[in-house]
């Protein structure tokens, strides 16, 4: 059943995406040939003057169609950022693209070129040709999965998001991987993946390399992992996407029921502040300027009423005006903040203020009107 919820969702997808996708030769003068790209924009794109990340799926003639759909169907229902898909086609060539040395285990020949040809190319070429923020995410299966971390090796990593699905680590990876993580001093995510069903030695490969990465504690480096069981190594990446991209744009999805449970309402801080540190967290992580969410803003209120700490309505209503200011939506908790404060004269006046402006996540200007005529009748104003 699992497997037929996602076929759907992935089909679903591409029905609503295909006009978006582009294909374009690209002639390397590093790697002396043309490369096929695939390129899918967001909707809307042409429409807009956004600029977007860009995930980078290597092995892209049999990893970009999964990518790309599991990205637009996130970024739908908003649960990541509408993205810039890019695929580079391996077909016959990943073997040259991925070669690396059995002496120090780094890129030589053929993979010294591809190497180069993604990072002095291929990046600036999407970068020039397309609207793009510096956040950017890269997908690798195996032997690719293996060769993404060479870009994470630079002083400058390439990438800011590194999708592991599988890897084939060459000899001296996981000692490379091991002391750049422990020592980085930028935000980096990494997600590792491998199944109950794996290639045996990818599997104890993946496991070693897990066993290093959990010894790591180095704030910066968000890191996660999944074991499946089931999958074989070739239908991993189809359980493994979607949760790598849960996990790297956490932060970016509306706030959950868990995470109303266990964090806001244990929170000993302001849940105001907590909110506009979670869309700057958005903003400085994948450079977008992101609407704080009615779903958020509600949650926030869910929390000031549960916890009772009614004197952060009025943060949460000044913050609602700033965010939404043709609408009832600030001067509805000024008023909630006027009411549990003891301020009933205020509250019905505040209330009755909104009425001129725009009705906005089920709060209505009767709802305003109602709760102005009860204090009206309660306190005898």
């Amino acid at each position: 059943m699992r497997k037929l919820i996602f076929l759907f969702i992935v089909v679903f997808s591409f029905q609503q995406i295909t006009a978006q996708i582009s294909y374009k030769n690209f002639e390397s003068q590093i790697l002396g040939e043309s490369r096929q790209l695939k390129i899918q924009l967001p909707r809307g794109y042409d429409k807009s003057d956004k600029s977007y990340p860009i995930i980078f799926t290597f092995d892209g003639d049999y990893l970009f169609e999964l990518a790309a759909g599991t990205v637009d169907y996130y970024a739908y229902w908003d649960d990541i950022p509408e993205c810039i898909v890019v695929g580079v086609n391996q077909f016959s060539k990943r073997d040259d693209d991925t070669a690396f040395s059995e002496l120090n285990s780094l890129p030589i020949e053929k993979g010294e070129a591809f190497f180069n040809f993604v990072g002095q190319e291929l990046v600036p070429y999407i970068n020039k040709t397309y609207r793009t923020e510096k956040f950017k995410v890269a997908i690798g299966h195996d032997k690719t999965a293996n060769f993404i971390n060479y870009f994470l090796l630079k002083e400058d990593p390439l990438f800011q998001a590194y999708i592991v699905l599988s890897p084939d680590l060459a000899p001296d990876m996981e000692s490379f991987l091991s002391d750049q993580l422990s020592a980085i001093e930028s935000k980096l995510f990494y997600y590792l993946a491998t199944s109950s069903n794996d290639i045996k030695s990818l599997k104890e490969k993946t496991e070693a390399l897990q066993v290093k990465l959990a010894a790591i504690d180095n704030k910066n480096v968000l890191k996660a992992y999944d074991n499946f069981d089931g999958p074989s190594h070739y239908s991993l990446p189809a359980y493994a996407l979607p949760k790598a991209l849960e996990s790297i744009f956490l932060v970016f999805q509306p706030i959950s029921k868990e995470e109303y449970q266990n964090t806001l309402l244990k929170l000993e801080s302001s849940p105001v502040d907590y909110l506009t540190e979670k869309y700057e967290t958005i903003e400085e992580l994948f450079g977008i300027k992101k609407q704080i969410s009615i779903n958020d803003f509600r949650a926030i209120a869910a929390t000031i009423n549960k916890t009772e700490q009614f004197d952060y309505f009025e943060d949460l209503g000044k913050l609602a005006r700033k965010q939404y200011p043709e609408t009832l939506l600030g001067h509805y908790y000024l008023g909630r903040y006027y009411e549990t404060t003891g301020r009933p004269k205020k509250a019905m006046k505040t209330y009755q203020s909104g009425y001129v402006l725009q009705e906005v996540g089920g709060i209505t200007k009767d709802q305003m009107l109602e709760l102005s005529q009860q204090l009206k009748v309660d306190f005898g104003l």
